[in-house]
């Protein structure tokens, strides 16, 4: 199998350097080998991957404290068909920073990234007096900015690489205002579907044929009847209209799976329209143990219906 990195040479990501997005696929060492590219929004991060201008994207998609990141999502359900690939996982902790010198008591201006300053809301309140938010492209452009310009009373609320790189300190660190804030990220390209991993997760989408009582429950009843774990299901407007929502969910299990498969068949079947988004392997603390565990439990399995088998007579 090639590694991860040779599949995808370049990767696009959320600029500028020092991002929360750039320290996640930094981690991933199966990525190490590609050409990691920087762009200015996620949205272009994806219309880059879109037009074959780089191999692969990673963004965010979820934070644990603010939900999901519409524009990602957006993207996906909407505008491309892109699949993903992998999902990460990186522990989020958000710092107050400000050209040296600056006290906590002169910051009158906050920059950040939107999703970023909103997990932060019970410190600027408490702790700034209710300082202006100012909206920036992602937290290390606000870095950047603050450290360009220098203006006095204004600190922005970055991660402390992009503190480093942009000549700025902290005057308050861990500002966000629950301590386990993760962020979960996304490699998405065109193309195939990663083989099963043994601890995998499948992302869909589903288009109700009409808005009626009892339309969600019927959906969700596929999953139930085959016992499949739902990680995540949220609604989206369609953009068709007000009160034209579809659903996104995230199951566990690969579309290769027999199970997920016939649900999926069903659902296809009864539903306005249906959308995938991929399977790809399951991150999370115990990621690598629960697909060690699935390997060998199959191993032993496939071993026992050979034992069985060998007992059929020939006909």
């Amino acid at each position: 199998m090639r590694p991860w990195g040779t599949r995808w040479p370049t990767i696009g990501f959320l600029g500028p350097r020092g991002t929360f997005t750039e320290e996640a696929l930094s981690a991933e060492p199966a990525l190490a080998e590609g050409e990691f590219v920087p762009f200015p929004t996620i949205g272009e991060v994806l219309a880059a991957v879109d037009a074959g201008e780089v191999s692969a994207g990673f963004v965010p998609i979820e934070n644990s404290i603010e939900g999901t990141v519409p524009v990602t999502l957006d993207h996906l359900v909407f505008e491309s068909e892109l699949l993903i690939q992998r999902e990460s996982i990186l522990d989020v902790h958000l710092h107050l920073l400000a050209p040296p010198g600056t006290g906590l008591e002169e910051i009158r201006r906050v920059v950040s990234f939107p999703h970023a300053s909103a997990q932060c809301r019970r410190f600027v309140r408490d702790m700034l007096g209710g300082a202006e938010v100012v909206a920036a492209n992602s937290t290390a452009e606000a870095a950047r900015l603050v450290g360009c310009e220098r203006a006095p009373g204004t600190a922005a609320i970055a991660p402390m690489l992009a503190g480093v790189i942009y000549g700025l300190e902290a005057i308050a660190e861990r500002i966000e205002d629950f301590a386990d804030n993760q962020t979960r990220f996304l490699l998405v390209a065109p193309g195939q579907i990663p083989a099963p991993s043994g601890h995998d997760r499948t992302s869909i989408v589903c288009f109700q044929q009409a808005d009626r009582p009892g339309s969600l429950h019927e959906i969700l009843s596929h999953f139930s009847a085959r016992s499949l774990n739902l990680t995540k299901i949220e609604s989206r407007p369609t953009k068709q209209g007000l009160g034209d929502y579809c659903f996104v969910i995230d199951l566990e299990g690969h579309v290769a799976d027999e199970v997920v498969g016939d649900c999926l068949k069903e659902l296809h079947m009864a539903l306005g329209g249906m959308k995938f988004l991929g399977s790809y392997p399951a991150a999370g603390d115990h990621a690598h143990r629960l697909r060690e565990e699935s390997s060998s439990r199959r191993q032993t399995a496939e071993s026992w219906l050979s034992s069985v088998r060998d007992h059929v007579r020939a006909v």
